[in-house]
């Protein structure tokens, strides 16, 4: 990936990934922007005029993650759910996928939407990126909610646990680091893949419906996906390094909230960002698993939307 900050980036209406279909949702509009190098795919809507709020959705999902959350959002915000570099349908370069590589073309691609600061809400991986954009674009950012992520650095544990209770959980991060092998076992059987994890990370099986599994099988089967997904787990030593590098230097001030679930993968997220923010709050969501805004929508709007009054 180029350095966003050297080009000027515009908005286009070319899909680069025209093999996996546009997932429509009423009264929102899919955009791309060019954005170092890098074209990545939003979807806007809400209010034009209003305070924005940006989500970023982790593996193995999309923008899709969000679905039934915005229309929620959209009556108080502007709601812009962008795909990550290697994610849905944005374009899928070479290079690095550590997370502050990919936490400045975010941010490139909200600043070309028009948007000079931001609510920031993310999931699984986008919630690695997006705890990486607000070390390096603070002041950019009016707060900051992190969802059930194992950052690396941060919130991931060194070491993987091998009691079966959790080992489940956090098994496939040692996976996805083996060269060659993923590819190898998981190319043609994406569908399989993506089943198993969202039916056994989440806390009810039925949250996923067959056409949900359809899409985020066939973001990681077109053209690279797979490939650029491990490549987050295959760079998160260099997201650990260069997190602590930039922690090192300063703490974060702006307001964060961590939201956690019942049945999640990370018990408490706030406690686990608190040696590292200095203005933190938690909330967790019962009845949830790892997929907290498919499982509890209502419940994530409410944390988001009381937590952006309070910080306001």
């Amino acid at each position: 990936m180029t350095d966003p900050t050297t080009v000027t980036p515009d908005v286009s209406g070319t899909n680069p990934v025209r093999d996996l279909p546009l997932q429509e949702l009423n009264g929102f509009t899919h955009r791309w922007v060019e954005a170092g190098g890098v074209r990545l795919h939003v979807v806007d809507g809400g209010r034009p005029d209003a305070p924005a709020v940006v989500l970023l959705a982790g593996f193995p999902q999309t923008w899709w993650a969000w679905r039934k959350v915005m229309p929620s959002l959209a009556g108080w915000f502007r709601v812009i759910a962008v795909d990550l570099p290697g994610q849905g349908n944005s374009e899928r370069p070479e290079g690095s996928y550590d997370t502050h590589a990919a936490a400045a073309h975010v941010h490139a691609a909200v600043k070309a939407l028009g948007v000079p600061t931001y609510w920031l809400a993310a999931h699984d991986i986008g919630a690695w990126v997006a705890f990486s954009l607000a070390l390096n674009y603070e002041s950019h950012l009016r707060g900051v909610a992190l969802l059930d992520a194992g950052i690396p650095g941060i919130t991931l544990p060194e070491t993987i646990p091998t009691d079966p209770e959790r080992a489940w959980k956090t098994w496939h991060f040692a996976f996805h680091l083996v060269p060659e092998l993923p590819e190898t076992l998981l190319t043609g059987r994406e569908r399989d893949y993506v089943d198993w994890f969202l039916k056994a990370k989440a806390y009810s099986p039925d949250t996923f419906d067959d056409a949900d599994v359809d899409h985020y099988a066939a973001s990681l089967a077109a053209d690279g996906g797979l490939r650029a997904s491990l490549a987050y787990y295959r760079d998160a030593a260099e997201s650990a390094r260069k997190n602590h590098q930039a922690l090192d230097r300063q703490h974060l001030t702006v307001p964060m909230l961590g939201i956690s679930s019942s049945h999640g993968s990370i018990p408490d997220m706030a406690a686990s960002i608190s040696p590292w923010a200095d203005n933190i709050t938690g909330v967790v969501v019962p009845d949830a698993g790892h997929f907290i805004p498919d499982e509890q929508p209502e419940a994530v709007a409410a944390a988001l939307a009381a937590f952006i009054a309070r910080a306001a």
